[in-house]
């Protein structure tokens, strides 16, 4: 009998949406940030590629707004895994309902990935894709290094949290997408606001574990970091 190789994104059923409906507005760019240059391509045009060569990842879902999607899209060629686009909504909750809403039937477990954090390497998304099938809820983040703080209205410090418990909350996230979308499903009838899904689960008391992401996996929000970013980049491509 002819055994015929299983296709990478026949092996995994772990799928991906990259959240690109950002603005350019902390930048003072009059267009989507993820467009904006950097070391010679696009930004997300460096999100995608990680994504692409993740071997655990086997499906994207690319999240945006119409007015992007030409441009986006032709960074894309001749993917390995299929790519499709999906129309976001006006905030990130709805985008990632409606990037829910537009997974195929197969999909088990997701990774919600911020295209804005372009230095995610194909490794950080398999180890995140490696610990949702296991069954965790969970988000990439790092250690805080600095000492925080905690302000009031009138700039006045009123306490000192212990920095050995806090944690920078980034991308990707990863979950069931049965729970995830009952996660959803809650708070549009209770009609929660949430900055990320991870935040959707601790109101639900559905735990939630930390993947450390390293230190590189940094959000392009503002032209330093921009620079950040083209500096790492660099360093990459030369070792």
């Amino acid at each position: 009998m002819e055994v015929v190789s299983a296709c990478p994104w026949q092996e995994s059923l772990v799928h991906l949406l990259i959240a690109a409906a950002g603005s350019g507005r902390r930048m003072g760019a009059d267009r989507n940030k993820l467009l904006l240059p950097l070391a010679g391509r696009p930004v997300i045009f460096w999100t995608l590629q990680a994504a692409l060569h993740a071997e655990r990842i086997s499906w994207i879902g690319i999240v945006g707004q119409e007015i992007d999607r030409e441009d986006i899209l032709a960074l894309v060629n001749a993917p390995p895994k299929p790519v499709e686009w999906i129309q976001g909504g006006s905030t990130r909750q709805e985008s990632v309902q409606r990037g829910l809403a537009g997974l195929p039937e197969a999909a088990r477990h997701v990774l919600i990935h911020d295209g804005a954090r372009c230095l995610a390497e194909p490794a950080l998304f398999d180890r995140c894709a490696d610990a949702v099938e296991a069954g965790a809820a969970l988000i990439a983040a790092t250690p805080v290094t600095d000492t925080i703080k905690r302000v009031g209205d009138d700039h006045h410090i009123r306490e000192t949290p212990d920095r050995s418990e806090l944690w920078a909350a980034q991308t990707p996230q990863g979950f069931s997408v049965d729970q995830l979308r009952r996660g959803h499903a809650e708070a549009t009838a209770q009609g929660w606001s949430v900055t990320d899904d991870a935040s959707l689960y601790e109101r639900l008391g559905w735990p939630v574990q930390v993947l450390d992401a390293g230190p590189s996996n940094i959000k392009v929000t503002t032209p330093f970091d921009l620079t950040v970013a083209e500096a790492v980049l660099r360093l990459r491509a030369a070792s």
